[in-house]
């Protein structure tokens, strides 16, 4: 008999003491239109094309009642905000 913990099943719940989890990669095929098209709205929503697909596939979830309670946020891209007092001159 060993003393070594059972690693945790696909359906297990996820334990707050995990470290974080990483994010999926997932092949998409679109048509060039499609992706031209949401490109040029990501561009205008100051996005990437990857975060206005994720974008939207949570507002679709969000919207279906679909969504796990389990899901961080969207993490924030750019520059993070400033610490410290601002520059007096």
């Amino acid at each position: 008999m060993t003393d070594e913990p059972t690693p945790p099943s696909p359906s297990d719940p996820p334990s707050p003491e995990r470290a974080p989890r990483q994010r999926k990669q997932v092949l998409l095929r679109l048509d060039p239109l499609v992706h031209d098209a949401l490109t040029r709205w990501a561009n205008d929503e100051l996005r990437s094309a990857n975060a206005q697909i994720e974008f939207l596939l949570r507002k679709a979830l969000a919207e279906a009642g679909r969504l796990p309670g389990g899901a961080g946020a969207l993490p924030r891209r750019g520059r993070p905000p400033r610490k410290g007092p601002p520059d007096g001159g």
